[in-house]
């Protein structure tokens, strides 16, 4: 992938991104070292309706976005789902993040997907204020459980 007009070059990860991931990762709220991080990347890899792209400023990671296909059996059509999103803190309103949106939806497209989601934790307000500014809609309640011991 080509860096564009603004700085901005966005491309796939690779194990030996972990270092750069894991922080990343943290920065989200998810916990992760080096080794758990390119545990998670070759999980991605290992997958080819899985994708995780990286963003990169001057040769410095600052941000990533990982998504994934799958066929939706409620809408009869493939769907694409934003599984993570983040932007470095140091690296935030700079463009970084509507560029990984752009990348995916993209890859979204050509994949034949009729819709893309991304969901949001209740306390990210300024998440939630950025998808919409970039077009996204509220969609639906999430629930999730657990399934520990």
């Amino acid at each position: 992938m080509q860096e564009s007009s603004d700085g901005i070059r966005i491309r796939d990860a690779s194990i030996g991104d972990a270092s750069d991931v894991a922080p990343l990762l943290e920065a989200l709220g998810y916990p992760c070292d080096r080794d758990g991080a390119a545990d998670r990347i070759a999980a991605v890899l290992s997958d080819p309706r899985q994708r995780l792209l990286l963003a990169e400023i001057a040769g410095h990671v600052c941000g990533m976005v990982g998504m994934e296909l799958r066929y939706s059996l409620a809408r009869g059509a493939e769907q694409a789902r934003i599984t993570a999103l983040v932007v470095a803190p140091a690296c935030e309103r700079q463009g970084v993040g509507r560029r990984l949106l752009r990348e995916v939806e993209g890859i979204a497209r050509q994949a034949g997907a009729a819709r893309i989601e991304v969901t949001a934790a209740g306390s990210r307000g300024n998440a939630h204020t950025f998808y919409r500014s970039c077009g996204y809609d509220d969609a639906s309640l999430h629930f999730a459980k657990l399934l520990g011991d």
